[in-house]
């Protein structure tokens, strides 16, 4: 898999930082104690400035026409062009002022933990993740780690996007839970209000602690409730359908008409779910609790994507949530009426 991480030719760095564990690409600045803000900044290589100018075409005859509405963006440092087709009201978020938003909604900077962060491409896309201080505890022994994680764009393109996701210690997988009336992450343009909107989105930690609170008593609910091996096969296979076509064969009884794509696919949760170490945990062997982390640790730690920027997506917004998400609700269902809910 690609990392795209940028390379910056002047310092001779890779921009990415993580604290205590190297990440799968073993690229970045590996350090031992959790940073401020500010040392965050520098370790991952985003001190850098944004600045956005506009578009110039030069004529024939020599002159120069400046645009009124069409601008681009670079950064100062390396002066490499980060987005060429800017609109007016675009705003540059620098990398400081998203920082400073972890610290303000916390209330307190030391009590959030930056783990990671970096940069891809030339500049344009940034990435943090901060942990929070408080667990999510499953049964005695089971903790789930609450992270908050940022994604922002230089080149004109996409939102500020701040998620919440819990994540299981014992395996790292990102249980992104569909909970109704709740969403996981807060998106915020960038336009001249973008600023403005960012010092309020401290919204996102009382988000953060309403998921919290229920999806503990769920996740506790699920690993209390025993699933066979065959109920979990028939649940992974509902979880995991691609369209309208493969339900109709599982409902109908047709298995022998799948696809070998998507027979091989279940097999490969299957043994993620039957396998897999961090399954055989009190809480998740043979628990519906356990069918949902294998649902998750399949996308977390199986599945292989093109690179890491593909990975984040499927999981926060894209097929690794959609089923996770469907997986979740068929536990939850599982919970109030039994094994009819696989039908």
């Amino acid at each position: 898999m690609a990392h795209n991480l940028n390379y910056n030719e002047q310092t001779g760095k890779v921009s990415f930082m993580s604290v205590k564990q190297k990440a799968w690409h073993g690229l970045g600045q590996i350090i031992t104690d959790y940073p401020t803000s500010a040392e965050a900044i520098k370790f991952a290589g985003l001190d850098f400035e944004v600045v956005k100018r506009p578009n110039v075409h030069q004529l024939p005859s020599g002159i120069n026409l400046i645009s009124e509405n069409s601008y681009f963006t670079f950064r100062t440092d390396t002066e490499q062009v980060l987005g060429d087709k800017v609109g007016s009201d675009y705003q540059v978020v620098q990398n400081t002022e998203v920082f400073g938003f972890f610290d303000d909604i916390v209330g307190n900077a030391t009590n959030i933990k930056y783990e990671t962060a970096g940069c891809l491409y030339d500049g344009q896309i940034i990435f943090v993740t901060a942990k929070l201080p408080e667990y999510i505890r499953v049964g005695r022994d089971d903790l789930i780690e609450q992270y908050l994680m940022l994604t922002s764009s230089h080149d004109g393109t996409g939102s500020i996007t701040v998620a919440f996701t819990p994540v299981r210690v014992v395996c790292q997988n990102t249980l992104n839970a569909a909970l109704k009336n709740h969403t996981n992450c807060i998106k915020i343009r960038h336009t001249a209000s973008a600023s403005d909107k960012l010092k309020q989105a401290h919204k996102m930690l009382g988000i953060s602690s309403r998921l919290a609170e229920e999806m503990e008593l769920i996740y506790n609910r699920l690993s209390r409730v025993k699933i066979t091996d065959p109920e979990l096969k028939r649940l992974v296979q509902m979880a995991m359908v691609p369209n309208r076509e493969v339900l109709e064969k599982l409902r109908t009884g047709h298995d022998e008409e799948l696809s070998s794509h998507f027979s091989n696919l279940i097999d490969d949760v299957l043994q993620y779910a039957l396998e897999s170490p961090s399954q055989q945990e009190t809480t998740t062997k043979g628990t519906l609790f356990g069918a949902y982390n294998a649902v998750t640790g399949y996308f977390q730690n199986v599945r292989n994507y093109k690179d890491d920027e593909s990975k984040f997506k499927s999981i926060l917004s894209g097929t690794a949530l959609a089923r996770t998400q469907t997986a979740f609700g068929l536990c939850t269902d599982f919970v109030k009426i039994g094994a009819t809910a696989l039908n």
